[in-house]
């Protein structure tokens, strides 16, 4: 018996949906980079993006468990001295909530060029509007 390897032109994409009303972050997160990784699919390929497309809209209704939601901090540095920058998960719901999810899902792919092909896949939306209707995405729940 011979082992199947996919080949990155071989790969049939899926677009898929997903709502994060009241789902908790971290949870959300690991599934969706899953699905973004292939891992779900029986050709996943550990050196070929095999994953599909997500769509999340609703970022803005994603949920912290217990006091993190009031103790969560986001830091950059500029490269600079003194260039550190922090932002707490408060201001960063209000201002920009499709970056929370954004970095939550890409802080669980792998960190590499393989790793930002498979980010690249993911459309994260504040709102339960979308610009993918031409894409026919499919509705999925999560287990999360």
């Amino acid at each position: 018996m011979k082992t199947y390897h996919a080949k990155p032109g071989e790969v049939e994409r899926e677009w898929l949906l997903v709502d994060a009303t009241d789902m908790v972050l971290g949870r959300l997160a690991s599934e969706v980079a899953q699905i973004l990784k292939g891992k779900r699919k029986p050709v996943y390929t550990p050196h070929v993006d095999t994953g599909d497309f997500v769509v999340i809209i609703n970022a803005e209704k994603v949920r912290l468990t217990g006091n993190k939601a009031n103790t969560k901090s986001y830091f950059s540095h500029s490269g600079f001295p003194g260039g550190l920058k922090e932002v707490s998960f408060q201001r960063m719901l209000a201002k920009h909530p499709e970056r929370i999810v954004e970095k939550a899902v890409r802080g669980m792919l792998p960190k590499n060029s393989l790793g930002r092909a498979m980010g690249k896949k993911l459309k994260v939306y504040a709102g339960p509007e979308h610009p993918h209707q031409a894409q026919k995405p499919r509705q999925i729940t999560l287990e999360a």
